[in-house]
């Protein structure tokens, strides 16, 4: 079901903690699994990433959609790092279950919102992002759910 590499992630992740004074921290989740990932960038001033962390509450394709989403953004600059699909994310792992998609679209959003969050706090505007959704099913639940 899962490929070698999901597997190789879920159980040696990488890069998990937590950045002290990170340059961005983003936080999405998706309620209709529980899944909760957070990003930690550290930015330098040429804008590239020196180092990322992940703390990631949920399952094992969770896990390791966040520990192969560092990989691919450590040593890269924003404008790279920006480029980072939740496509990209599952080739990287050799493919996720179709019911295991909404995982790599999880990291996908986790970088972005922690990309928005350094803009936020250097006041800066990266071209091409969008503000982040907390929740990746936002916006899809129909009228009158919301609580």
């Amino acid at each position: 079901m899962y490929s070698d590499k999901v597997m190789d992630h879920f159980q040696n992740p990488r890069n998990v903690g937590e950045i002290e004074n990170a340059s961005g921290v983003g936080t999405v989740g998706n309620a209709k699994c529980g899944d909760i990932m957070r990003i930690y960038l550290d930015i330098d001033e040429n804008q590239v990433i020196q180092d990322v962390k992940f703390k990631t509450f949920g399952c094992g394709a969770a896990v390791a959609t966040s520990s192969m989403a560092t990989e691919l953004v450590k040593g890269k600059t924003i404008d790279e790092a920006l480029q980072v699909t939740n496509k990209a994310v599952m080739e990287a792992l050799d493919g996720l279950p179709p019911v295991k998609v909404h995982c790599s679209l999880l990291a996908e959003e986790a970088i972005h919102a922690a990309l928005w969050d350094y803009a936020e706090k250097h006041g800066i505007k990266i071209e091409g992002l969008e503000k982040p959704k907390s929740d990746i099913h936002e916006g899809e639940e129909e009228e009158g759910e919301e609580y």
